[in-house]
């Protein structure tokens, strides 16, 4: 059942070349998946990227005319399968998922996708859940896409440069042979904002000509002796391609300022919150126009060794902004300069804590932090002292939380599986108490109250597997 309804916005799905596009996050990432020629689109519900399975399904006229197919895939597994069509055929295809959880269930999909290799461009969409708000364990899913090889994007999060991932993202899967991840958090998800449009493409190859003309290639199958050359290829052909695109279509940004001493590298996905920092610090204004140099990562993985050296070189000491743990950037930047000899001295976790999510609060402490140890003249004399009033202590911040009520996540008003946990409830009142094995998902609510159900929890389907022992 769809969350929302986007029948009135998708209209604007049908917007041609020069013509300006005002909408929502999953509404422009829709429309940059037309504009580039997918031939077919599937995914699985789940927060944060549901509206972009809700869009997609109300757009069904317009993916219909563009000869576009969509499924509702049952699970993320089943999504991240049905890129099989990219394999062997120039198809353009995307799926999308809530993550990390939804990348674990499609692991072996995505794993077995990125060692044969695909031709046609393949776009894994997916909503990182994590920090205020998240609804699961705290992980990243950056580790998957290390693990596998795959290319993660984390664009800026504005309009145009999420809809030149998507554009992008495709040219980078096919210059490289591989999968490419497009990560997207809950608020870039919803950000509204505009750009220009381009024309829709229908797809040059369809699935109906796949299946017209069936290929098939025994070296893209995952088994010896192919799956070794698999290897040798991602080192050897994919990754080299993937850098040098990424290089010269300048995937990644810099932005000067005349702060040249220091330096911040920061994810995509940060860099709003990077800026409002130092704007709150007095080092940029409301236009992004920052005094301390900045290299956007719009792609996380993998990390360019030459922009990341040229960038550090000059400078005496650099923060990374990486939100969450393990700190797969800082390690991959300490090992970059370190084999090149360059020694800018490096601030990330510890200026920044490890775990959690970089609120504002926290990424001002932590950009502060930096510059009071490595550019203190950069700081106003109100900003060095240390007895800077906190924003957390204000009387007004304070009573929010007598005045906003709680809102602790439960069941959809007139959702069907609540019927389910009221009849476990009465049960229960029969035969006593039992220990629930439960499942992930919107099941998990059954151990809030009212129903006060469910022991533990294991993951997609696995609850029954789990009681079994």
């Amino acid at each position: 059942m769809a969350e929302r309804s986007f029948a009135k916005e998708v209209r604007d799905l049908e917007l041609g070349a020069g013509q300006e596009f005002h909408g929502e996050g999953i509404l422009a990432i829709t429309k940059a998946l037309l504009q580039s020629g997918v031939g077919y689109v599937g995914g699985y519900q789940g927060a944060p990227i549901s509206h972009l399975m809700d869009v997609l399904n109300d757009a069904q006229d317009t993916l219909g005319k563009l000869g576009v197919q969509f499924s509702n895939s049952a699970s993320e597994a089943a999504a991240a399968a049905s890129l099989a069509a990219s394999v062997m055929y120039p198809i353009r295809g995307a799926v999308t998922f809530k993550a990390p959880v939804g990348v674990n269930v499609a692991s072996d999909a995505l794993a077995n996708l990125t060692s044969g290799g695909v031709t046609g461009g393949a776009l894994i969409i997916i909503g990182e859940d994590y920090g205020e708000g998240s609804s699961i364990m705290q992980e990243r899913s950056h580790s998957f896409a290390m693990k596998s090889q795959m290319w993660l994007l984390d664009p800026r999060p504005n309009l145009e440069s999420i809809v030149r991932a998507v554009e992008e993202g495709f040219e980078l899967s096919e210059v490289s042979n591989t999968p490419v991840m497009l990560e997207v958090r809950i608020r870039a998800c919803h950000v509204h904002g505009s750009f220009i449009a381009k024309d829709n493409k229908p797809p040059p190859f369809t699935l109906r000509q796949a299946l017209e003309s069936p290929k098939r290639d025994t070296g893209r199958i995952v088994l010896p002796p192919a799956s070794y050359l698999h290897e040798k290829e991602k080192i050897e052909q994919r990754w080299p391609a993937a850098v040098n695109f990424i290089k010269s279509r300048k995937l990644n940004e810099f932005f000067d300022g005349d702060l040249t001493d220091v330096g911040i590298v920061t994810q995509g996905g940060m860099y709003n919150g990077v800026i409002r920092a130092l704007e709150r610090l007095g080092l940029a204004d409301v236009w992004g126009q920052s005094r301390v140099p900045i290299y956007v990562m719009n792609v996380t993985y993998p990390v360019i060794d030459d922009e990341v050296a040229d960038f550090c070189a000059s400078k005496k000491a650099v923060l990374i902004v990486e939100e969450g743990q393990p700190e797969h950037i800082e390690q991959a930047i300490a090992t970059i300069l370190r084999r090149r000899d360059i020694n800018t001295k490096i601030y990330g976790k510890g200026a920044l804590p490890m775990a959690g999510e970089y609120t504002a609060d926290v990424m001002l402490k932590g950009v502060r932090g930096f510059l009071a140890s490595a550019a203190p003249d950069a700081l106003s004399d109100q900003v060095r002292a240390p007895n800077a009033p906190n924003i957390n202590d204000d009387s007004r911040v304070q009573a929010l939380a007598s005045t906003v009520p709680p809102r602790p996540p439960g069941f959809c008003t007139g959702c069907p599986e609540r019927p389910i946990f009221a009849a476990m409830k009465l049960v229960e009142q029969e035969t006593g108490s039992h220990h629930i094995a439960s499942d992930i998902g919107c099941h998990l609510f059954s151990c809030l109250p009212p129903f006060n159900l469910g022991a533990t929890t294991m993951g997609y389907g696995l609850g029954p597997a789990s009681a079994a022992a």
